[in-house]
């Protein structure tokens, strides 16, 4: 990709790898680099201090949380979630179907939208921001609030505040969140690129580490964290196999990354300095029977702040020299610097293979489909096909594989085949004339009525205002209730989703993908013998093999479905 004259967005374009991308770039003359990150000081400090290296390029602040709505992207996480009202929009944001508003409203879509860059490097360290939200001591909470409910005979406010806090710092919805979001964000606009600097969660360390953040070897918390950097690695290599024009990759270093500065001052902790207390001998305590963690008027206040030399890691934060020379010393965590962390991540951009973008790595090894496989397809067809015959009996679906759309539209191409016979016919007919027969075939053959309703598919007749449906259906869905308000849009989305359908606007659209099917059949030269196409004439058949619900479905998800389709690209 050549960056000149492009615009950037750089994702924690402060933070110590950060801020070597931003320099690296220099190099390659973009018109404008947008330096993100958390704090409104540190973006506009960022952008002072380029402009000043790289004065012919245009430097733009951004900062504010990534992760949450637009509204609460400069408040800090405890502000949103002591406030029922936003506490519960979070919670929501987290948890609830992806729609238009969760996604146009988060920060990340506002600030892609704002600018259109035409590549993102995304160097937020994602796994500590949401691993380190500590699920963990949120489940304890809610634990012990449950357990008071239940002494008192009550269920408290605070109850309730916590569960809700806990689903809303559950790790894995937000991370699935910030993946939908970023996929429609990138498919929207239009980046061409996107590009991770991830992390192991352990400096590339085992599950040894010494280094824990907390009495636990290895803290639960920390864990949390590497499952978020594998689970986004993962999720962004299957985002980079869903059919666009954004390229994804990602470099994830396996060591302490350092370093950004090295001085002597006060040593600060989450931002606030740490206070010199002591205990003279005289105010020993004596240990007895319960032991408490904080007293807060134990101790005398020295009206001092603990100052010594340190040097800067950056996200990581400030290390002694001691804890530092342990950390990188061989067979501990070692390390690596930003500067070539930026450089590796520009030869990927660029076009050059570094060796060590993690989503190619997992492109090459996973195990993909194979040639033993597609052999033996074809008899594992044959055979349920000849079980079909054998017991009088058609397979069509079950909604065990899901989702129901799936079992909507092989059921709606098995009913026209039934109705019609063949392809010329369905065409032939108008969408009435469809709608009727097989309404009226659907009366009279209950075997295959019962087979789709007990399967949780309703059938919505051709008036649009009846329906024939069995005590459970799939669609709508809610884990939280079971009514719905039933107005002409919502019918449209649920038959759409996931209910056989026979009104004429279902047929018309089916009579419309089977026309661009017919056309793209007899476009295949008929004397073609050759391996230029995938799906040639013997493939297709007679005219009334055409219909054949798995094949016609595959081809509909792969030709039809959605912007981006519903093909795999990559073997």
């Amino acid at each position: 990709m050549d960056l000149k004259g492009k615009k950037v967005l750089v994702l924690g374009g402060w933070g110590l790898v950060g801020a070597a991308i931003c320099r690296k770039l220099y190099a390659e003359a973009p018109q404008t680099i947008i330096v993100a990150s958390l704090l409104e000081k540190e973006a506009k400090d960022g952008c002072e201090i380029y402009a000043k290296e790289a004065p012919d390029i245009e430097f733009v602040p951004e900062w504010g949380d990534i992760f949450v709505r637009d509204e609460f992207k400069y408040l800090h996480r405890e502000a949103v979630l002591n406030d029922p009202q936003k506490r519960h929009r979070l919670m929501l944001d987290c948890v609830e179907q992806l729609n238009e508003d969760i996604l146009t409203q988060s920060s990340l879509f506002k600030m892609v939208e704002k600018h259109r860059p035409h590549l993102i490097l995304d160097c937020v360290n994602s796994a500590t921001g949401l691993a380190y939200q500590d699920t963990f001591t949120g489940s304890a909470k809610v634990m012990h609030e449950m357990e008071e409910a239940r002494a008192a005979n009550k269920l408290t406010d605070s109850l309730q505040a916590e569960v809700e806090k806990l689903l809303s710092c559950m790790t894995v919805p937000q991370l699935v969140r910030h993946i939908e979001i970023l996929k429609s964000t990138l498919s929207r606009f239009k980046v061409q690129s996107y590009f991770k600097i991830g992390t192991t969660g352990t400096g590339g360390m085992g599950l040894n580490i010494p280094y824990t953040h907390s009495e636990e070897r290895p803290s639960r918390v920390l864990m949390a964290k590497s499952a978020m950097g594998g689970a986004q690695s993962l999720l962004l290599m299957l985002l980079g196999r869903t059919p666009g024009n954004t390229a994804i990759g990602e470099i994830k270093p396996a060591a302490a990354i350092a370093w950004k500065s090295i001085g002597y001052g006060p040593i600060t902790k989450r931002g606030k300095t740490i206070e010199i207390v002591d205990c003279p001998p005289e105010q020993a305590m004596k240990l007895g029977d319960t032991f408490r963690s904080i007293i807060p008027e134990q101790g005398v206040s020295t009206n001092k702040n603990l100052e010594s030399v340190y040097i800067d890691t950056g996200e990581n934060g400030i290390f002694s020299y001691g804890e530092f020379f342990a950390l990188t010393s061989i067979g501990q965590m070692e390390f690596v610097t930003p500067e070539e962390i930026a450089e590796y991540s520009l030869m990927e951009i660029k076009g050059s293979s570094s060796g060590y973008n993690v989503i190619s790595a997992l492109d090459a090894s996973v195990l993909g489909p194979t040639y033993r496989a597609g052999v033996m397809r074809a008899s594992a067809n044959q055979i349920m096909l000849d079980l079909q015959k054998k017991h009088r009996t058609e397979s069509v679906a079950f909604e065990l594989l899901g989702p129901p759309r799936l079992s909507k539209l092989l059921y709606e191409v098995h009913l026209m085949k039934k109705a019609c016979g063949s392809l010329s016919a369905v065409l032939k007919s108008s969408p009435r004339e469809l709608s009727e027969a097989i309404e009226a075939y659907i009366a009279k053959d209950n075997t295959i009525r019962s087979q789709i309703l007990s399967i949780g598919i309703p059938i919505l007749l051709g008036d649009g205002k009846t329906m024939l449906r069995g005590p459970e259906v799939k669609i709508p869905n809610s884990k939280v209730k079971d009514q719905f308000t039933v107005n002409k849009d919502n019918i449209n989305k649920w038959a759409d989703a996931g209910w056989v359908d026979l009104r004429e606007q279902n047929f018309e659209v089916w009579q419309e993908r089977l026309t661009e099917l017919k056309a793209e059949i007899e476009a295949i030269p008929s004397a073609d013998t050759s391996s230029a196409y995938h799906w040639q004439r013997s493939y297709w058949g007679t005219d009334r093999s055409i219909l054949d619900p798995g094949k016609i479905v595959a081809w509909v998800f792969v030709r039809k479905e959605g912007e981006l389709g519903g093909m795999r690209f990559k073997r």
